[in-house]
């Protein structure tokens, strides 16, 4: 039932961004909801630090109740995020969590808005945030939003005047936000801006606020109220079908690699927003004093008359008989002088006469993708589904493609043709703008303005229907993309896509040499194009050696793969470094791998990444062999083990029974198992019973709350929310000689060098006498946290949790980890080497 409901839900929100959407041509009533919408003349900013900050509700009720434009603006694309659906971290999950937004988007009615700020990981206050993100970019990256939004009312999801008390990302929002407020009125600030935009001065700003920032509901309701404006988001949308709180849970539901589908809800629920600054508010309106009708604009009281009319007597047997008043109301909308309000209402238009023509207009390539200088086959359909007369006078695009076809489009009958793209011959390849060029720990680097802020590449290749209306010529752009089937799924669609000529990838992210033994590496190339001949090395540091020089490249056909193996030997004592391979195809050279990103909830994405696997020299030992990994959340820890010398099984519960378990040396429980795993507590009992006999299980970070399970170890333990966010902080060995440190590998202070985004998380900070705290560690300015390590004997075995964050520091190939990972499972193992040769 829920998902008949999301499905009917997404269909309602033909306008949203996200591309490679099909086609639609939405019913009556939200051809009516449109025109609601666009003889609206309001807007709404919301902001926040990362996606699945915003308040769906809140979204959803400004877009659709009080019908603003609003948009949600996100200031970072939550790369510093764990991942719930895959593996995909960092770069990789921020383009995921990016089209999770557009989704959401889709469904609530918002728009969607980004910095250039980087989420790289948690921060506990804002002054280390803004000092990472490089305040200044921030702050004029929030300005050119609110002078390219142009919002009548802001509103923050976090409070500026509590740093310290949260997630630093959050409340650095608010004060951005706060600060540019003003600024972006100021023309002495950021000037450069003002070549693509102009000034604004929103009217107002409030805070969303709730209970929870007080403490408690009954705290809350204490509170002098004042100063609030109180909304029931439970508004009831009978064109819809559906209440603001139902649609806002199936909006936020997109969150999926967070976690966050959730049930809907249904009945009155009240929202609070504090008024921080601007003008004050009359009878509790967030739009007092701000005239949100036609007449706002010059000349707009002539379009409004057209268009309230087409309003109140809306036509839903017939939507097309308002085609002649929208058409007039289109061609006075291009006299106005308010450039923002003419180019915002006409795209808005244009889609309304689209819907109300039943017009179909699709451009479908044969391929998802082609390379520079190809032709691509294209298949177009148009379609008039109305009586009224409608003229297809050309088909163009901005290569130069211009058709002149001067068809008459009658009710019903579908026309198909098939032209050819052409590719440029110095068309650069599709990809996330924000990745195209190396950034900063903080910030993303992106050269070209009139990118920064935009939720995505704009499509290079789109097709213009070029039509007339009653003697009207109207362009209605549509994106290239491919229509395609299963036999499996049926009608699928992608965005069509610019991918290089070649591409590689080394097979392993992160290749560790236990030894100074030669390794083979695998790198496969991927063709682009027909008839790829070249060659391919493999860059690497000076004090390591690959052979040979180079391997050939020839591949026949577009899309195949090509493996070639070189041999590389690493030094005779520990050393680090990257290796990354180089096509030489003619006079270019490619150095990028291709990623895939395939998730039935979110658009195909493609992304190109510099390719390149980091190589270590690694002086490590280990006792045990076999390992059973429970997975969790997704990670690639099992992958990494694999790296080092273990043989890795992947268990499922279902499997789980003493004697299988007998097999291992150690089980290894993923991160946020006991989140996930819903039955994960049935089998916990025999888990215990292994380690009593003798095993090792390790159990790797889950979140304190949400927990599938309240007997997380054998014997008591708290989970909280502890963690040490520096990946330098000092980590200090509260029993050096225990045998995790010291056996079989030697833990010393060098192994805490070189971590990645954090030391760990979701430490415990209570737990039974018989575990053995190993590390203590803290940020900057806060108390000791012993929780991150911490080991009991349970029988002949021993259990282990850590907060530790490996699942970040394998991909990055942190030395230090692989050796302490592999102390914890080889915990104990040589004292019973020892007792079994005393038995044999």
């Amino acid at each position: 039932m829920h998902k008949k409901l999301f499905l009917i839900v997404i269909a309602a929100f033909s306008l949203s961004n996200s591309i490679a959407q099909k086609p639609t041509v939405p019913s009556s009533t939200e051809i009516y909801e449109s025109i609601q919408k666009l003889n609206f003349l309001g807007s709404v900013l919301y902001v926040a630090a990362h996606p699945d900050d915003e308040n769906t509700r809140l979204i959803a009720y400004m877009s659709n109740h009080e019908k603003a434009r609003t948009a949600y603006l996100s200031l970072t694309r939550g790369d510093g995020g764990q991942n719930l659906i895959g593996p995909e971290i960092r770069e990789l999950l921020g383009v995921i969590r990016t089209q999770e937004l557009l989704a959401a988007r889709g469904v609530d009615g918002g728009e969607q808005l980004f910095t250039r700020a980087n989420d790289f990981g948690y921060s506990k206050h804002p002054d280390e945030t803004l000092k990472i993100w490089n305040k200044n970019d921030v702050l004029s990256d929030v300005v050119l939003a609110i002078r390219q939004f142009k919002p009548d009312v802001i509103i923050n999801r976090f409070d500026h005047r509590t740093p310290g008390t949260t997630h630093g990302h959050h409340t650095s929002s608010a004060m951005l936000s706060m600060e540019a407020f003003d600024l972006a009125n100021d023309k002495s600030a950021y000037t450069d801006q003002l070549n693509q935009t102009s000034l604004w001065q929103p009217k107002r700003l409030f805070y969303n606020t709730s209970w929870w920032r007080y403490g408690s509901r009954e705290k809350f309701d204490k509170v002098d109220k004042s100063n609030m404006i109180k909304f029931d988001i439970g508004a009831y949308y009978p064109l819809k079908g559906l209440s603001n709180n139902e649609l806002a849970s199936l909006a936020s539901s997109q969150h999926l690699c967070q976690g966050f589908g959730r049930l809907s809800q249904r009945g009155t629920q009240e929202e609070y927003i504090e008024f921080l600054k601007g003008a004050p508010v009359n009878n509790n309106n967030i739009f007092s004093g701000i005239d949100t009708s036609w007449n706002r604009v010059l000349g707009g009281s002539a379009i409004g008359d057209i268009l309230y009319a087409v309003e109140n007597n809306f036509d839903f047997t017939n939507p097309s008989v308002h085609i002649p008043q929208l058409i007039e109301a289109y061609k006075r909308l291009q006299n106005i002088e308010d450039e923002h309000w003419k180019t915002q209402k006409s795209k808005e238009l244009k889609a309304i006469i689209e819907m109300c023509a039943g017009l179909y207009l699709e451009a479908s390539a044969e391929n998802n993708w082609a390379t520079a200088n190809e032709t691509v086959k294209l298949n177009l359909e148009v379609l008039n589904r109305s009586n009224t007369a409608i003229t297809l006078l050309s088909i163009t695009d901005s290569s130069g493609l211009n058709i002149s076809k001067n068809i008459d489009l009658t009710n019903n009958t579908r026309f198909t043709f098939e032209e050819n793209l052409k590719i440029k011959s110095s068309q650069e390849p599709t990809n996330a703008y924000w990745l195209n060029k190396k950034g900063t720990l903080g910030m993303y680097t992106v050269d070209d303005p009139k990118l920064i802020g935009l939720p995505e590449t704009p499509r290079t290749y789109k097709i213009d229907f070029n039509v007339l209306i009653d003697n009207v010529p109207i362009s209605f752009t549509k994106d290239v993309m491919q229509r395609f089937s299963k036999p499996d799924k049926g009608e699928l669609y992608r965005p069509f896509e610019i991918i290089p000529e070649a591409a590689a990838k080394i097979t392993e992210q992160v290749i560790i040499f236990d030894s100074d033994e030669s390794h083979e590496v695998s790198v496969v190339i991927q063709s682009g194009r027909h008839n790829l001949e070249g060659t391919v090395e493999l860059c690497h540091p000076e004090d390591w050696s690959v052979s040979p020089k180079t391997q050939k490249v020839s591949i026949a056909h577009k899309g195949e793969e090509q493996t070639v193996t070189f041999i590389v030997t690493p030094p005779k004592t520990g050393s680090e470094g990257f290796i990354g391979p180089i096509v030489h195809i003619g006079d270019k050279d490619y150095n990028k791998e291709l990623f895939e990103i395939d998730y039935e909830h979110i658009p195909f994405q493609t992304v190109l990444l510099p390719s390149e696997s980091k190589v270590v020299r690694l002086d490590i030992n280990k006792s045990g062999k076999n390992i059973g990994y429970i997975q969790g959340a997704g990670d690639v820890v099992p992958e990494s083990l694999e790296q080092i010398g273990y043989k890795v099984k992947i268990l499922k519960l279902e499997d789980i029974n003493p004697e299988y378990l007998s097999e291992f040396d150690a089980i290894v429980v993923g991160i946020r198992a006991y989140n996930t795993l819903d039955d994960i507590e049935f089998k916990l009992p025999q888990l215990f019973d292994y380690v009593a006999q003798g095993g090792n299980m390790i159990v790797q970070y889950s979140k304190s709350y949400g927990l599938k399970t309240k007997n997380i170890a054998p014997y008591s333990l708290t989970l909280s929310h502890d963690r040490v966010t520096d990946e330098n902080a000092s980590v200090r060995f509260i029993n050096p000689k225990h045998e995790i440190l010291n056996s079989p590998n030697k833990i010393t202070q060098k192994d805490f060098e070189g971590w990645t985004q954090e030391r760990g998380l979701y430490f415990a900070n209570a737990w039974s006498d018989k575990f053995t705290p190993i590390l203590s560690m803290n940020d900057n300015g806060e108390t000791a946290k012993e929780g991150s390590l911490l080991i009991a004997q349970h029988g002949k075995g021993y259990f282990i949790y850590t907060g530790l964050s490996f699942f970040r520091e394998f991909p990055a190939g942190v030395s230090g980890a692989y050796r302490l990972f592999a102390n914890m499972i080889s915990l104990g193992k040589e004292d019973m080497n020892l007792e079994a040769k005393r038995n044999d």
